[in-house]
């Protein structure tokens, strides 16, 4: 069995800046991924096809997805595309010189293409989008096309977080997820693949049943799910030699010389003209996108990734012998956002890879159809450079790590102070504020920037901002200035009003827990 699976997450960007990094990076992965990504499979499910996929979700993206503000913004950055691809289309004959991708011609035609796109994407929007992403998502796991992973509320890297905030977030998010598509996921996307001996034991008091790891922390056996410790849960490994075949630290499809380049932009539009061309050419010498060389050459990798695929099932079943499962998986983000044409080439292999005769399932098909071997043993490890937990607790993010254990530590004891003095059954929004602001703070993807040298001046100052949000309001509860306290708490919501729902009663501390 073949398993494909697309883990979709971003941190939370609404009123926290817009470009470049802000808002800009939310509408961005719409438009290019989640927009057209969903599109494909809504397309399948509408055909019959079910167990296509594994698709995450994690909880803070789906929040954006639903958030009226993000809806509302996702909307006008639609039109703006539009109106972007009107300028390029309107360029003079006679204007400005440059290289072949942006001479006036190839901007008409860039203009004219981008036109299309984006008035596709206006009216996909505003079918299937204009009340959120929800109902799309349910729909896709109601008709069986997809099997949904859930995970923690914002993120957080799990091995380094208080056992009691773990189980927190953990649980919030199942249940946010139950709530908003209608059913509690049992098979997580534990963040950044990470894990550390116990987890399983709260996956399986949180009903988690499966969950995935990166191959080399099952020592590169990823052929069968693996129960973990004593439990029943079941570890699931990313097979590295097919997942990197797509997409690599150094390699992988999206780099081919006819794909539309990511990095090269014309800046009076923002829009992109050029094709890679090679690794060596600068941005002013590249040639321009070419619909019909990128067309060619997805059709030639999508029969490559098959082929990889079969290899390795037989390969694996030969070595095992009994049938094997690969699994696959990747950020969604990749399909569309990075690589321009990632939707098209998942619709490709997704509709070819049963004709070559290789079952598709779900993590949840192979686990109920008995692709599952001898427990064995993981060790702390995470899918980050290493395989093990530097990206988030090497030298260079020690400052994010003590801020994170020190907010951690505040918000347990400003909640556990305040149930002293507020009766048990009363929902305490300034409690309910310091946990949201703490568990934003605490979102993995702060140490990945910084560590990965990537916006770190946009990631320090978000997970300081948030630290900063959570003293300010705990500070005020516990000197007993209680008007101070809720009038903070009201304000830094307007900004941070993810998960309504979250409720600091069903925090538990030790063996306690408000029920």
């Amino acid at each position: 069995m073949f398993c494909l699976v697309l883990h979709s997450h971003l941190p939370w960007l609404a009123h926290h800046g817009r470009w470049p990094v802000g808002e800009e990076w939310l509408y961005q992965s719409w438009a290019a991924t989640y927009q057209p990504v969903l599109r494909v499979l809504r397309r399948l499910a509408e055909e019959g096809r079910e167990n296509l996929l594994t698709l995450g979700v994690t909880p803070v993206l789906a929040a954006q997805l639903d958030d009226p503000y993000t809806v509302a913004g996702m909307h006008d950055w639609l039109g703006n595309w539009q109106l972007r691809s009107h300028e390029a289309a309107l360029t003079p004959r006679r204007g400005q010189s440059g290289s072949a991708a942006t001479a006036p011609a190839a901007l008409r035609e860039l203009g004219a293409r981008e036109h299309r796109a984006s008035a596709a994407a206006l009216a996909d929007f505003e079918q299937h989008w204009r009340h959120g992403g929800a109902g799309l998502i349910r729909a896709l796991s109601d008709s069986g096309a997809v099997e949904l992973l859930g995970g923690p509320l914002t993120h957080p890297f799990q091995p380094l977080l208080d056992p009691n905030l773990r189980a927190f977030a953990l649980q919030q998010g199942l249940a946010d997820a139950k709530q908003r598509f209608g059913q509690r996921p049992t098979g997580i996307w534990a963040p950044e693949c990470a894990y550390t001996p116990g987890l399983e034991t709260l996956y399986q008091q949180s009903g988690v049943t499966h969950f995935l790891v990166d191959g080399p922390s099952l020592r590169g056996d990823t052929s069968l799910g693996r129960p973990v410790g004593a439990s029943n849960v079941v570890a699931f490994g990313r097979d590295l030699s097919v997942s990197y075949r797509v997409w690599s630290p150094k390699s992988g499809y999206p780099g081919h010389r006819d794909y539309r380049d990511f990095h090269s932009y014309h800046h009076a539009t923002g829009l992109k003209p050029a094709r890679v061309t090679s690794k060596h050419t600068p941005p002013e010498r590249k040639s321009p996108y070419d619909p019909d060389r990128a067309a060619a050459a997805l059709s030639e990798h999508a029969d490559d990734f098959i082929a990889t695929v079969r290899a390795r099932l037989t390969e694996e079943a030969a070595r095992i012998g009994r049938p094997a499962v690969v699994v696959a998986a990747f950020d969604t983000e990749l399909f569309g956002h990075w690589w321009h044409e990632g939707p098209d080439w998942l619709e490709l292999v997704l509709r070819r890879m049963p004709e070559a005769g290789i079952t598709v399932g779900t993590l949840r098909d192979a686990k109920n159809q008995g692709y599952v071997g001898s427990a064995t043993p993981i060790p702390d490890s995470s899918w980050g450079s290493g395989k093990d937990w530097r990206v988030w607790a090497g030298h260079g993010v020690q400052d994010l790590v003590q801020l994170n254990a020190e907010v951690a530590d505040l918000a347990i004891t400003a909640v556990c102070k305040r149930r002293e003095q507020i009766p048990h059954f009363v929902r305490d929004a300034v409690s309910d504020q310091i946990l949201r602001e703490a568990l934003l703070c605490l979102a993995s993807d702060w140490a990945f920037m910084v560590t990965k040298d990537s916006a770190v001046g946009y990631a320090r100052d978000r997970a300081h901002k948030h630290a900063h949000a959570a003293r300010e309001i705990a500070a005020a509860a516990l000197s007993g200035d209680e008007r101070r306290a809720r009038a903070l708490a009201h304000g830094w919501n307007q900004a941070d009003s993810v998960f309504p729902a979250l409720d600091s009663r069903l925090l538990g501390v030790g063996s306690e827990a408000v029920r």
